[in-house]
């Protein structure tokens, strides 16, 4: 049981202060502190010091309050494999050891190996990654014990906030006994545990090519899906693509939501004769799926698949399973998992808001359009690499192809997410309210994240959602339809009225 909590400290106008930005303005944090984690350019936006300055904000506003009254608080730190993480690692580990706080190094993991850790060691995670992002990005993950969510709501703006206070008035001097670093190796702990929920021992041969687009998953991947770990060997022959930590991303950018980066992945599956590809993005969080003629499978396809499997599982175990998709993901996923007896409930997109609903609702999985996979067995946090597991799984279980597979869970027609540069996202999406509503009274319309426009239950079938980017001038389109045809005169419709050229005013036009 957890105690009152401990007191993060004097205020921060009191003496003794070691400011890092002497004499300097300090960086606007609320910059690279968003809703769901940290992510700046380094050094110019984070850097050692920001990097000390969070970590003791972290231990302040997170990790001492939840620590029980007698225990030693403590937080498990790894890093992806960009050149900039040891150094950023050793300035978090500071600020944390400085309040009091002792720290686990497990080095370079993806970031579902930190949720992993956090999870079975029941201590708060910070996981150094900028994911997809380019080689002068990185960031930090942060996590409650158990790989709870910290997020904009749950304890991210009070990091910023003190970490701001830090920055421009120096961090708080240790109060007492400094924490203690030390390193621990959980590579084999976290293969052995992914193994220990998914069996592949009786599985039919499959011949698997992996991009890891020099993303961690060049570490994980033979650790699961091989005998790296020194775990028996699985009935699959790997095709290696782009193995070598490099941060730097000298093949293609580790992001592989954007189809040129499955270019290289495509064209490997259909010249190895293999059975399917899997990719994974540069903290190899998240998985994307291949078929054997070269076809992405979407995401939604294998949350579909992923969810009916974790569906079945839970009513043959006498319980009523209840799975967690956002409003992005198609409509066969609600439909084929309500059809299989599972209650499904609909969330916002964002991993802090799916994780909180599936603690809520005690959910065995959740999904989202952007290839994050939930399970209850992992925490209630994401990790693709148990999704691909599931996938081959799947499909070694019985004698379809990957295509005819992705088939059964893809019944309608999806755009993918389409962005849009827009001076004005509010007056974008209220232009395309009003031609809708007026075209269509039938429409139904949510907020639930941005606006949702449906037509699913009239004729013809479609939906579409508008949503605006939370750092760029961006509005951000998905279309679903019963058809093609459809689905490309709706997405083509609501294109051209977000992107309308604006009406210039009249001071506009008189200058």
């Amino acid at each position: 049981m957890r105690g009152p909590g401990r007191d993060p400290g004097p205020p921060l106008d009191l003496p003794g202060r070691r400011s890092a930005y002497a004499g300097d303005v300090a960086l606007d944090l609320s910059r690279i502190i968003k809703a769901y984690d940290v992510r700046g350019l380094v050094p110019t936006e984070l850097s050692r010091e920001v990097a000390r300055a969070i970590g003791a904000a972290f231990a302040a506003a997170v990790v001492l309050p939840d620590a029980g009254a007698d225990a030693r608080p403590g937080v498990v730190v790894g890093r992806d494999m960009r050149e900039s993480g040891p150094e950023l690692v050793d300035a978090f580990a500071e600020g944390l050891t400085a309040a009091g706080v002792d720290v686990t190094l497990i080095g370079l993991c993806s970031t579902d190996g930190l949720y992993f850790a956090s999870g079975q060691m029941d201590l708060p995670g910070a996981m150094f990654t900028a994911s997809h992002n380019p080689a002068e990005y990185n960031g930090i993950k942060l996590c409650r014990s158990g790989a709870r969510p910290v997020g904009q709501e749950t304890g991210l703006a009070q990091v910023r906030e003190l970490a701001q206070g830090y920055l421009e008035h120096g961090i708080p001097d240790p109060a007492g006994d400094a924490g203690q670093v030390v390193e621990r190796d959980l590579l084999a702990d976290y293969a052995g545990f992914l193994r220990s929920l998914v069996d592949l021992s009786g599985a039919r041969p499959l011949k698997v090519v992996v991009d890891a687009g020099n993303g961690m998953a060049g570490l994980t991947v033979p650790a699961v899906l091989g005998d790296a770990a020194g775990l028996p060997g699985l009935p699959l022959e790997l095709v290696p693509l782009y193995f070598e930590l490099d941060g730097s991303f000298p093949n293609h950018e580790a992001n592989p939501l954007e189809p040129a980066n499955l270019i290289d992945l495509q064209a490997a599956v259909v010249a190895n004769e293999a059975d399917l590809g899997l990719a994974f993005d540069g903290d190899a969080d998240r998985c994307f799926v291949v078929d054997e003629r070269g076809g992405a499978v979407s995401p939604s396809a294998v949350t579909a698949l992923v969810g009916l499997a974790e569906v079945t599982k839970e009513l043959a175990a006498g319980r009523a399973p209840t799975v967690i998709h956002n409003l992005i993901t198609s409509r066969a996923v609600p439909d084929l998992l309500s059809a299989a007896g599972a209650s499904v409930v609909r969330t916002r997109v964002g991993h802090s808001f799916i994780k909180a609903q599936m603690a809520q609702h005690g959910a065995v999985f959740g999904g989202e359009h952007s290839a994050h996979y939930y399970f209850r067995d992992f925490w209630f946090a994401d990790t693709g690499m148990l999704a691909a597991l599931h996938v081959l799984a799947a499909l070694s279980s019985q004698d379809r192809t990957m295509s005819e597979l992705a088939e059964m869970f893809e019944p309608y027609s999806g755009s993918g997410e389409i962005n849009s540069t827009v001076a004005d996202a509010a007056a974008a999406t209220e232009r395309v309210l009003h031609a809708y509503r007026a075209a269509y009274p039938e429409v139904v319309v949510d907020t639930l994240d941005g606006v949702t426009v449906s037509h699913w239950e009239s004729h013809p079938q479609w939906w579409f959602n508008l949503r605006a980017s939370n750092t760029e001038p961006l509005l951000r389109l998905n279309v679903e339809a019963a058809d093609q045809d459809i689905m490309e005169k709706v997405r083509d419709d609501v294109l051209s009225l977000v992107r309308e050229p604006a009406v210039p005013t009249e001071e506009e036009e008189a200058s």
